[in-house]
């Protein structure tokens, strides 16, 4: 492979991780990612993916296109349909075009056959998957947390009203959220609150629910509501709570999964299968 090949391959990778880094830990901060980020990130990966095609693999123009529109058209589904934000589809657009195709010739897996039939045409979606599962993980961590809440205080979960919940949306809480006090909401404005309260006049009971599906519209009055019920003891101090951590970090994250061990899930699979 020529020099400058190699170059190019090389500065696609560090710009992927570059941008992504940066708008990880924006979002992180402020929950927000400037549009800047993407108006510099896309073109220059266009350029770069160009430049190294025209110049070395012309034959994969075509694939490129394909790659491009057919990962733009899962981003946006994902986008409609409430899964991601804004910024995680214009990030997963963005690596379309930055990394395409799988750079074999650049990084090897330290795991064997990390490089599945997908990854070397559609790479976006390696990363999409691995970012999925690292998100995933994160339940687990989740359970574990509430789990160990449970076995220190003796208190149940979900008390009072929450205890007639679904199942499901029991699940889903305890695997996106865990118990903190409610002082922590009111101090971290990124932790949404995953339960709410309706204020009642003193004589009548308070009745909880739960919040599956945190939103910034309104966290704050949910705070205002829960704190009040806790300082007149209607319920204990601790509620349950999510730190809600950006899709773009685990994006970010997939991504150096994939340049380390290659798709994830065909290990996994090649591994059930023997």
């Amino acid at each position: 492979m020529a020099n400058l090949q190699i170059i190019l391959t090389a500065a696609r990778v560090i710009i992927s991780i570059v941008f992504l880094l940066y708008a990880s830990w924006s979002d992180y901060k402020t929950r927000e990612v400037s549009n800047r980020v993407w108006m510099y990130f896309a073109p220059l990966a266009l350029v770069l993916s160009l430049a190294e095609m025209l110049l070395y693999n012309q034959e994969k123009l075509l694939g490129f296109g394909l790659n491009v529109a057919a990962i733009t058209a899962i981003a946006l589904l994902l986008f409609y349909a409430g899964a991601f934000g804004g910024a995680d589809s214009k990030a997963l657009i963005c690596i379309s075009l930055a990394l395409p195709f799988a750079p074999e010739d650049l990084f090897t897996p330290v795991l064997s056959g990390g490089f599945s039939p997908l990854a070397q045409n559609i790479y976006t979606f390696t990363i999409l998957s691995n970012s999925v599962l690292v998100a995933a993980a994160s339940a687990i961590v989740m359970l574990l947390l509430n789990a160990k809440w449970r076995l220190n205080t003796g208190k149940n979960l979900f008390e009072g009203t929450l205890a007639s919940e679904s199942i499901g949306k029991k699940i889903l809480v305890l695997a996106t959220g865990y118990k903190m006090p409610i002082a922590r909401l009111q101090e971290k404005w990124y932790i949404y609150p995953m339960e709410d309260i309706q204020e009642e006049d003193s004589k009548s009971a308070h009745i909880r629910k739960l919040v599956v599906m945190p939103r910034d519209e309104g966290r704050q009055e949910i705070v205002e509501r829960l704190s009040r019920a806790a300082d007149t003891e209607k319920i204990d101090a601790y509620v349950l709570a999510t730190p809600g951590l950006p899709m773009l970090i685990f994006i970010t994250v997939g991504l150096l999964i994939a340049l380390l061990f290659g798709d994830v899930v065909w290990l996994l699979i090649r591994w059930f299968l023997g």
